[in-house]
């Protein structure tokens, strides 16, 4: 069913009356069954990917999965894509990679990172992204209130800019990931016991120190704290990552 932009802040009012206090598989069902394959999902195969992904193979294995690979990933992250996509038996993973006309023009180097982390957010992140939700009515993210930041406010389902989004973990805690990932024995990112709790880009992911924040060693030593997927914006705008919602896992 295709809805107008009329239609989806209402719908996802109803969907949230409905789903606010459901379990995570149950809001997936749900999503798959109101959106069918206009639902899509987006996943940072990162530090702690392996559960929302494992929930949504439990509702069905075709549910299209959108993994920004924005050419400066860890390489264990792009080996723990491909490892965990074929255990689960996802059947439909979809690479999506900045175009190479925007590349070549903002960032022919590959050095945007270092002056302007905003705009290599935008051009690897945000605009191929954008792209790919332009087929779908709606998307499944892995926030989390626990997070902290504005997702201490996060909705199960909320209306976005062009699409319905459903955040099926919004109401877990970290408890509730560890103890799903023990006891469906999901392998953990290979960063995860170097220090990384929380894995984006190389140049701008570092290890943390015992106590400090999980997204400590996200763009560290600036304000940016997203890299702006989830900021409302008006299309075509590039956006700052600014101080506003915290990230995790996508």
């Amino acid at each position: 069913m295709a809805y107008d932009q009329t239609d989806r802040p209402s719908v996802a009012d109803r969907l949230d009356a409905e789903l606010r206090h459901a379990e995570p598989t149950a809001i997936i069902a749900a999503a798959y069954r109101e959106f069918g394959d206009k639902l899509a999902m987006v996943s940072s195969f990162g530090a702690e990917s392996a559960v929302l992904l494992h929930l949504a193979a439990q509702v069905s294995k075709d549910i299209p999965v959108l993994f920004l690979d924005t050419g400066m990933l860890f390489g264990q992250t792009l080996d723990y894509r491909r490892n965990l996509a074929n255990r689960l038996g996802l059947t439909d993973v979809r690479d999506l990679r900045p175009h190479y006309q925007d590349l070549a023009v903002s960032d022919p180097q590959a050095k945007l990172w270092q002056t302007d982390v905003d705009g290599c957010c935008h051009i690897r992140k945000v605009l191929p992204l954008d792209r790919a939700l332009a087929d779908f009515d709606a998307w499944i993210t892995g926030r989390k209130r626990f997070h902290g930041g504005d997702r201490l406010a996060l909705r199960v389902v909320e209306a976005a800019e062009t699409q319905t989004k459903f955040n099926p973990l919004a109401n877990w805690g970290k408890e509730d990931l560890d103890a799903y990932v023990l006891a469906h024995d999901l392998p953990p990112h290979p960063l995860v016991a170097q220090g990384f709790p929380s894995i984006g880009c190389w140049p701008c992911t570092s290890p943390v120190e015992d106590g400090q924040d999980v997204r400590a060693g996200r763009w560290q030593g600036s304000q940016k704290s997203e890299c702006g997927i989830h900021v409302a914006r008006a299309p075509g705008v590039l956006v700052s990552g600014g101080s506003g919602n915290v990230g995790g896992d996508i």
